[in-house]
Order: C-alpha cells, then sequence, then structure tokens
C-alpha cells in the first residue's frame, strides 16, 4: 500500500471524530447536490470509505433516523 494510504489511515484513526465530520459534510453535500435520488449509494460509499480509514461512524451510533435532520443535533437549542 503506498506511504500516502497509511498515512491517511495513520491521521484518520488519530482523529476520528474530524474525519467522520468531514464524510457527514461530504455525504450532505453530495445528497443535495443529487437532489437524494442516490442517498443509499452515498451512504454506501461513506460507510466503506470510514471502514477503509477505521473511522468510527458517530451517526450510527443512535442517530440513524435522524440523518438529514443535522440541525435538531444542536444542544443549544
Amino acid at each position: 500500500m503506498p506511504d500516502f494510504m497509511d498515512e491517511a489511515k495513520k491521521l484518520a484513526s488519530e482523529h476520528s471524530d474530524v474525519a467522520d465530520q468531514g464524510f457527514d459534510q461530504a455525504e450532505q453535500f453530495a445528497e443535495q447536490k443529487t437532489g437524494g435520488k442516490f442517498d443509499s449509494q452515498i451512504q454506501a460509499g461513506e460507510q466503506q470509505a470510514e471502514g477503509f480509514l477505521g473511522v468510527t461512524d458517530q451517526d450510527s451510533q443512535g442517530n440513524q433516523g435522524n440523518q438529514g435532520d443535522q440541525d435538531s443535533q444542536d444542544p443549544n437549542q
């Protein structure tokens, strides 16, 4: 495996929360741009990328039904 991939895995595992947030933002952007037509494929791609990098998906830990409703997760509301 190329060195940059090993480095990406290392950084993602050290900063799992930041990596997960980046994946979530990319997923939301893609879903908005496709009008929700490819949500399952986009989510599958996100899960594969997170799995490859060893990132724990923070959303799958109790928030499955709230995807797309990110504003309601703000503790200040």
